[in-house]
């Protein structure tokens, strides 16, 4: 299971270390759906950038999506060597018995970024990041995929190798063939309704078995269904899209449960196991990316909000001061900055930078974004105007930015203002990010604004169900519970009311 083990605590030299200006060379190839920037060759940036396309195309031609073609690009940073990706990951991961990183996808709702180390050697050196794409091309459906799937699909595209003509899906995960030949198996009935709030999500050796067996399911069902020319994925998906439980259709599905753990009690106890070969081909060759040089200072104020990101904050402030130092027109570090006084509750401060971020790049949707969402947070009302326009200019630059969409929506619904718009808009954010379970309390919000009370508690109680932690649950429990006694109270009074009018008995 994976876990990001507590943070360790830097000494100041090796903070100093990390958070100096890169002295390399860095170069920037831009592909259709990805910016690969490296401080190796050009060389490298464009077959990187290649390799990436590569998996877009086999990823989207087996998980089908839609709209993920209008996201902005994904930054890609491939770094020379294990010293630079330590310079970046998160801090949990620097520790002597940690995992060596060769690949982190760093996910998050307003930008994404892949960080890859370019001298990693061992067999998979892209499991992390192909099991988090995957998670990145399933966000959509988190509404009703059951976890099992999720995290077993997660698992299956893991093992994937892709060359120049191939790609190679579905090897065996030996670890996970260990785990279920020492230990016994979940009924299958338990391993389809584990959900997040499971035993079996969260305690360590339950947890185990519990992505051990999803793995070997879905592992199974692909299999068969791409051996027999079956369709049991499918129909279960399905089913499940329309409402369905995760066992009744399963059941309907699969068949006979029983039968079903039986051939997988047999199936993990193979010694080989078939892989899948399918085209990976791209049209266009390495030497057609555009490829240009990044100044020094362009590539740190993008190392700096990477460090953002996985939450070294000490290093990003140091690295961002360089960058402002040698190009104070750098709009990535004003939104930094931004960012920093933000989350240490300087909203003046905040407002200052992610302003002059918008007036050095008008064309930068988040910087608009952060610009209304400081404003926002500071509350004093007369800055209405400027909040609005800047919410509205995010999501006319980027259309499917559904953070944009969010935060306007509650602003109309705190305002009282153009509550179907908000409805619209909170609706969208949901529809384009299912997993931010913020924006589907958001939208139970602006419904009971609009006195929608049934369907705000409808969707609450779907992100109950989406709930991961005990933050999570009690973040979603706290108003659902409010607006179930709420409901159950007027339902009363206009009961009574009826029956003082003499229309009750």
């Amino acid at each position: 299971m994976r876990k990001i083990l507590a943070g360790l605590i830097l000494t100041w030299t090796a903070v100093a270390t990390a958070a100096g200006a890169s002295p390399d060379r860095w170069v920037e190839a831009r592909s259709t759906h990805f910016i690969v920037m490296t401080n190796a060759s050009e060389r490298s940036a464009r077959h990187l950038a290649s390799q990436f396309e590569r998996m877009h195309a086999v990823f989207h031609a087996l998980l089908p999506t839609e709209g993920d073609d209008a996201d902005p690009p994904i930054v890609v940073l491939a770094l020379k060597d294990r010293k630079d990706m330590q310079a970046l990951e998160p801090e949990s991961y620097l520790g002597k018995s940690q995992i060596d990183l060769s690949g982190f996808f760093l996910r998050g709702p307003e930008k994404n970024y892949i960080l890859v180390r370019l001298d990693a050697q061992q067999e998979h050196a892209f499991a992390n990041v192909y099991h988090e794409y995957t998670h990145y091309m399933l966000r959509k459906a988190d509404g009703w995929l059951p976890l099992w799937l999720n995290e077993g699909l997660a698992q299956f595209y893991e093992n994937t190798d892709i060359d120049e003509k191939y790609a190679w899906l579905g090897q065996a995960n030996a670890e996970a063939l260990h785990c279920l030949r020492v230990n016994e198996l979940l009924p299958i009935a338990t391993l389809l309704a584990i959900d997040s709030k499971s035993p079996y999500y969260h305690d360590e050796q339950k947890g185990s078995i519990f992505y051990a067996e999803s793995w070997a399911l879905t592992h199974y069902l692909i299999v068969i269904d791409r051996t027999t020319g079956s369709h049991h994925v499918h129909d279960y998906a399905q089913a499940l899209a329309q409402g369905e439980d995760a066992v009744t259709a399963a059941q309907h599905a699969f068949g006979d449960l029983d039968k079903l753990q039986e051939a997988l009690s047999m199936y993990v106890q193979r010694r080989n196991f078939l892989y899948f070969m399918m085209p990976a081909e791209l049209s266009v060759k390495d030497a057609a990316f555009d490829v240009q040089a990044v100044p020094t200072p362009g590539a740190d104020a993008v190392r700096a909000d990477v460090l953002l990101y996985t939450g070294r904050t000490i290093e990003a402030k140091m690295l961002l001061d360089e960058v402002l130092r040698d190009d104070p027109k750098s709009a990535l570090a004003h939104e930094g900055m931004g960012l920093l006084r933000y989350r240490g509750g300087d909203i003046a401060g905040a407002k200052q930078w992610f302003g002059e971020a918008v007036g050095l790049d008008e064309g930068n949707y988040l910087a608009h974004y952060y610009y209304a969402a400081a404003m926002l947070h500071g509350g004093s009302g007369g800055e209405d105007e400027a909040i609005e326009s800047n919410l509205r200019k995010s999501i006319d630059l980027n259309s499917e930015f559904a953070p944009g969409r969010d935060k306007l929506a509650m602003f109309y619904a705190m305002r009282h203002r153009r509550l179907d718009e908000a409805r619209t808009l909170s609706l969208r954010a949901v529809e384009l990010d299912p997993s931010q379970l913020n924006y589907r309390i958001d939208c139970a919000y602006v419904l009971t604004e609009q006195r929608q009370f049934a369907e705000a508690i409808g969707v609450l109680q779907t992100a109950l169900r989406l709930a991961r932690t005990p933050q999570e649950i009690d973040a979603v429990q706290t108003p659902l519970s409010r607006l179930e006694k709420y409901q159950t109270a007027l339902a009363g009074s206009l009961s009574l009311a009826h029956g003082e009018n003499g229309v009750g008995r």
